[in-house]
């Protein structure tokens, strides 16, 4: 069976286009993480960067409507991309999908009916004119879906096919919760990792973030990591546990890319 790849939404539109920036600073994945979510906020290339673009699955996790109102501050400097999380959200506040596990029964009622509201307003993907690299399309999963998953080991020949859909030089992508810089047959991908859930080799405690202009940058930050698991503790959070051990021990890259690329598309 054909995986449901969750594109744009009916009537959405093309992706909105903004720029030329000189810099661009990309968070993805930040799983209502509010430790790892304020480091990162605070790190001087990205209280100075003329965009800051989120890729997707920013709310689902600990601390969801505090998260919104963090981010909410940044004004019109935020750009926000619908990851698949995202999307989960607002078919879960809205009746358009059932609960299947105590998270996601619990998950909706952390959010306000202004935060639902303000998640559905993320678009698919969007655009931006970088000085130096050009436009760069942003994305979660891939320009195809939310849910297809890119990673260090994507084969060059699905990388053909989702490059088929999509004409910019470079895509930053998502959902993978892994950090990457690859050229494919001259389609550079970029991930830049997960704030709030990394999949890494480092030390725990670790959030990842990229700048953009006039190239790319792979960065990282530390964050207080045991916070972050009290917070998911205290909020009574029902995948606390499950969060503790992937704060902690998260799987390693090679792990990540081998089950990702077994499974190519992940809800």
């Amino acid at each position: 069976m054909d995986p449901v790849l969750h594109g744009p939404a009916a009537g959405e539109g093309p992706a909105p286009r903004f720029g030329p920036v000189d810099r661009v600073a990309v968070l993805s994945d930040v799983h209502a993480n509010v430790p790892a979510l304020t480091a990162v906020l605070d790190e001087p290339d990205v209280r100075s960067a003329d965009l800051v673009v989120f890729c997707g699955d920013l709310t689902w996790g600990p601390e969801p409507q505090r998260t919104v109102e963090i981010v909410q501050r940044l004004g019109e400097r935020a750009v926000f991309v619908r990851g698949n999380a995202d999307r989960a959200v607002v078919e879960l506040a809205r009746g358009g999908r059932e609960a299947e596990t105590p998270r996601e029964a619990w998950m909706p009622g952390q959010h306000s009916a202004g935060a639902v509201d303000w998640v559905a307003g993320f678009r698919f993907t969007v655009i931006v004119d970088v000085v130096g690299l050009g436009a760069v399309r942003f994305c979660h999963g891939s320009p195809r879906g939310d849910t297809e998953i890119l990673t260090p080991g994507t084969p060059a020949d699905r990388l053909a096919e989702v490059r088929a859909c999509f004409a910019e030089p470079t895509l930053v992508s998502g959902h993978s919760h892994v950090q990457f810089d690859r050229t494919v047959d001259g389609l550079r991908n970029v991930n830049p990792g997960s704030v709030g859930l990394p999949y890494h080799d480092g030390e725990p405690g670790t959030a990842y973030w990229a700048l953009l202009g006039p190239d790319v940058e792979l960065r990282r930050t530390a964050f207080e990591v045991a916070a972050a698991i009290e917070r998911c503790r205290s909020v009574g959070d029902p995948a606390a546990e499950r969060i503790a051990g992937l704060l902690t021990a998260p799987p390693t890259v090679a792990e990540l890319t081998a089950h990702a690329e077994a499974l190519r598309f992940s809800d």
